[in-house]
């Protein structure tokens, strides 16, 4: 018989992905409606919420939905059915439908927004544009039993403990004895009662990030065999790997302007686009910042950005960026929609193995505001 997923479980596993730490401080992210204990068996992946976003979630009896853009961004002074924004609202909590958001935490974080469109637009060996901080990195030691050893060791590379740079899989593991005495309360899974027990185990050790922790501590106990788990947490003074909003990288051959917009306006599917640069430029090294983007306009330069892919450019920045012989291709805001099958995809495999039944969808409804004549 299945188990029961919840929101809770659903949300754990998206922020190892998507940890609501690398968002701004001024966003709006996290569980926007509905509860943590809520059960679910139909997620739906969203660009928006919007109304037929929503009547699509009805139609398709979704208990959860996980979008890009927070389905509440300003305070709200009322919820009036009569406006836009309160039929939504009013729709999701009648059909108790869960929002959860991941907003700029999404665009920075590894395999997020900014991930997939250089994914899309075949831009490798990329790095963030601009770095916003420095992941902590943390030790976890834990006292394992020799015939689990492998078992604990592997749940937790998995929950994302173990990589070290270019590595993956990595720890440290010494044999040695625990000895412990279960009390009358105890139900140990080695040993009796009033009886001290001695038992050959091995010390292993971990190097992760803190974003991860949660996730490799919980991956960590459900597959170890003892009751009560022995371990250590050590904050550490090594610096982890820095994350940063945009990328940067290159494509494998360099290409005209003219011929790297047209593979733009393909890869991402787009109508029409917008360019600025001299359609005979050669271009090579690519910046990419999915949404509204013209503020980093010095930073593409200053990266060395032969073009810059963004959405949102207004006329003066524009004007600047031509100043600065800066190219920039504006494909819309809507391009970020990729985030989609990249969040489906990562769920889906996260889920794979899990007791529970859980079924994730792509929105099909339209959120593109633009029409292109």
């Amino acid at each position: 018989m299945s188990e029961i997923v919840t929101v809770k479980q659903v949300v754990e596993v998206f922020e190892q992905m998507s940890p609501k730490h690398l968002a701004y401080d001024w966003d709006k992210v996290g569980l926007q409606i509905g509860t943590m204990n809520q059960p679910v068996s139909n997620v739906m992946v969203t660009l928006d919420v919007l109304e037929n976003v929503v009547d699509e979630a009805v139609e398709r009896q979704i208990d959860l939905i996980i979008s890009h853009h927070p389905v509440i961004f300003k305070p709200l002074g009322q919820i009036n059915p009569d406006t836009p924004k309160g039929r939504v609202i009013q729709k999701l909590i009648k059909h108790d439908i869960a929002v959860y958001a991941a907003h700029t935490n999404l665009d920075i974080a590894e395999g997020g927004v900014n991930d997939a469109l250089a994914e899309a637009l075949k831009v490798t060996q990329t790095i963030p544009l601009l770095e916003t901080g420095k992941d902590k990195l943390v030790k976890v030691i834990v006292f394992v039993p020799e015939d689990h050893a492998d078992g604990v060791r592997r749940a937790m590379h998995e929950a994302g403990a173990g990589h070290v740079g270019d590595y993956s899989n990595c720890s440290f593991s010494m044999p040695g004895k625990g000895r412990f005495m279960p009390t009358d309360a105890a139900d140990p899974y080695i040993g009796k009662s009033g009886e001290l027990e001695i038992v050959e185990e091995q010390r292993v050790e971990f190097l992760l990030p803190q974003s991860n922790l949660k996730g490799v501590l919980k991956a960590m106990e459900d597959a170890h065999p003892y009751e009560e788990v022995a371990h250590d947490v050590y904050t550490l003074e090594n610096e982890g790997e820095s994350f940063g909003i945009g990328r940067i990288g290159v494509l494998k051959e360099k290409m005209t302007l003219s011929k790297f917009a047209e593979h733009v306006k393909e890869s991402l599917n787009v109508p029409g686009l917008r360019v600025i640069g001299n359609m005979q430029d050669k271009v090579e090294k690519v910046a990419i910042l999915g949404g509204s983007g013209e503020k980093y306009i010095y930073d593409a330069k200053r990266q060395g950005a032969d073009v810059y892919v963004t959405g949102d450019m207004t006329f003066h920045p524009a004007q600047e960026a031509a100043d600065i012989g800066l190219n920039v291709i504006d494909p819309g805001h809507h391009v970020e929609k990729v985030m989609k099958t990249a969040v489906k995809n990562y769920l889906d495999e996260k889920f794979s193995q899990s007791k529970g039944e859980l079924t994730v969808y792509v929105s099909e409804a339209n959120t593109e505001p633009f029409q292109f004549m």
